[in-house]
């Protein structure tokens, strides 16, 4: 998977550099953005030298030169042959979500709501066909199976994600979901195509909230909105909150529906 990310990243680099040259300012930043992505998706989350330096298609010792940078900021760490992700990236992310006023709203809110301050509520911000979670408010210690701070989710399987992309024009839902499009499955309760997801939409839109019924994982169920989008450049973010389906009960959907609500409704005007 590295091997693959940063291939497609110096792709045109590989073909010619002067073509290279003019589709970014600064190379050596698109490549170290590369290689963090590589490590990033990489399975084990390491990589070697070697690695990087075939996925780039440079030699290694500009690879190594690279790698060095990156090692010096503490973006990346070596253990001993390989390369990993570094620390600091964990304090630039924390940097990045503590000046956003969703995400301080968003736990000030769940800590004080009387049903949702003891579930596993979560809010994520659209990314393509995917979502990406930007904080977890942990008021169910039960519910550890969901995604954590910085996962990405195919938008199919989550009902943040279908509550994101419900917001959508039709025909752009209809260019991203063609009815024969093959969906991600993460269970057997899966969404399975294009024409599944849509006529789910439909569901969303109709009663104003999404519902994930195990599609994500067996034995849990989730419910999600859409934050209403402040301004034409707004940004695109959702909350949702999850539950164990052996212990859910409409009453619980209805009160949980209720604050989510009220939660979105204060996201997307924390002055309010």
């Amino acid at each position: 998977m590295g091997d693959t990310q940063l291939k497609q990243a110096n792709a045109e680099h590989a073909k010619g550099g002067e073509s290279r040259a003019h589709a970014t300012p600064a190379p050596a930043v698109t490549r170290a953005a590369a290689v963090l992505n590589a490590l990033a998706e990489s399975e084990s989350g390491r990589l070697t030298l070697s690695d990087l330096a075939r996925g780039l298609g440079i030699p290694k010792s500009s690879t190594s030169n690279l790698l060095q940078a990156l090692e010096d900021a503490e973006l990346i760490s070596r253990q001993g042959a390989d390369y990993a992700l570094g620390v600091k990236l964990v304090e630039l992310g924390a940097a990045y979500l503590s000046r956003r006023d969703e995400v301080r709203e968003f736990y000030r809110f769940c800590e004080q709501a009387p049903t949702l301050r003891g579930e596993t509520v979560r809010i994520a911000m659209l990314d393509g066909d995917n979502v990406i979670y930007l904080a977890r408010y942990e008021g169910h210690p039960a519910v550890r199976l969901t995604s954590n701070i910085g996962d990405k989710m195919p938008v199919s399987v989550c009902a943040v994600g279908k509550a994101l992309v419900a917001r959508l024009h039709d025909h752009d839902i209809a260019q991203l979901y063609p009815d024969a499009l093959k969906l991600p499955a993460m269970t057997p309760k899966s969404l399975a195509t294009g024409k599944a997801f849509k006529a789910e939409i439909l569901k969303v839109r109709a009663q104003g909230y999404a519902f994930e019924d195990e599609e994500s994982t067996l034995g849990v169920v989730c419910l999600g909105m859409a934050v209403p989008t402040r301004g034409a450049h707004g940004p695109s973010l959702g909350v949702s909150v999850t539950a164990l389906k052996a212990t859910f009960s409409d009453a619980q959907r209805d009160a949980m529906v209720g604050e989510l609500r009220e939660l979105t409704r204060a996201l997307g005007n924390p002055m309010g």
